[in-house]
């Protein structure tokens, strides 16, 4: 027998893209998850067009104005419109919430699966992963701040060293068990290289746990990433991002709370629809909880 067809045998038989989708569709409180998440993404990305108004327009007449017909969520201590703030924020959070993510996936999968594949870089790699857990992403993004300024590339970088340990750890958990199979043992006794091992049978037969976790982690990221710009460490003043605009509408929580909260309840929903999507995708995925 091939290698091919030993490793398709032996690697689990990836479920249809139609019939992941109508078992989460069956869920009602992850499809009313994966329609809050799309419609948000949605609007982010489609801010210009959308907001109202400009979100760095200021207007003197209109400080600190409740939520009313002309501006749904009122108005900020400058007079600029919170709605228009609020599409713009989403943006910026979303993006580095998704760099944070998929940067970080990426070279915690790259580490995981190497120490499983390479013995011997097993304990290197992993005592790597440990020191960098070690360090809360929050400390991080204040280094970095203190080296490069507060900016977005203090809270990618934090972002992005949050994220590699953990997917590392998942990854090597995923790909010990791949590698205890059979069909990767008939590859190297073939003299499949450790190139196509790695990508065309590890990888691949992984990829599915990683990206369940990646989903699951986004929440936190976001969550993470927002806690930074509320810290003064994102985004500066007059950029728009969702956890910088909560920050400054706290010195003015008794006479416009409306400032503070319509940011931070974006961030709340964003946060929930993210957690209870990738839980959903989890039991959706994972052969182990179908059983």
């Amino acid at each position: 027998m091939s290698v091919e067809a030993l490793g398709t045998a032996q690697a689990p038989a990836p479920a249809g893209r139609a019939g992941v989708l109508r078992r989460l569709m069956r869920d009602k409180v992850a499809a009313i998850a994966a329609i809050a998440l799309t419609l948000i993404v949605l609007a982010a990305i489609a801010a210009p067009l959308i907001a109202p108004y400009d979100p760095y327009f200021t207007d003197l007449t209109k400080v600190m104005q409740p939520p009313n017909e002309t501006n749904w969520f009122g108005t900020d201590n400058t007079g600029r419109d919170i709605l228009s703030r609020v599409l713009y924020g989403t943006r910026s959070t979303l993006m580095l919430g998704l760099i944070g993510v998929i940067v970080g996936g990426l070279l915690g999968g790259v580490l995981g699966i190497l120490a499983a594949f390479y013995p011997r870089l097993d304990g290197w790699i992993m005592r790597l992963v440990d020191i960098m857990l070690a360090f809360p992403a929050i400390l991080i993004g204040l280094a970095v701040a203190a080296i490069f300024g507060a900016g977005l590339t203090a809270v990618v970088i934090a972002l992005v060293v949050a994220t590699v340990p953990d997917v590392a750890r998942v990854a090597r958990g995923a790909a010990v068990g791949v590698m205890g199979q059979e069909f990767i043992e008939a590859g190297r006794a073939v003299g499949v290289s450790d190139s196509t091992l790695i990508w065309r049978y590890l990888t691949l037969n992984c990829i599915s746990t990683i990206f369940v976790f990646l989903t699951l982690r986004f929440g936190q990221i976001i969550l993470i990433g927002s806690a930074l710009g509320f810290l003064g460490m994102g985004a500066q003043p007059p950029t728009a991002e969702l956890g910088m605009m909560a920050a400054q509408g706290r010195d003015f929580l008794f006479m416009a709370p409306h400032i503070a909260t319509i940011p931070s309840l974006a961030i709340f929903v964003i946060v929930l629809a993210a957690n209870l999507l990738g839980d959903a995708l989890r039991d959706v995925l994972d052969p182990r909880l179908q059983q």
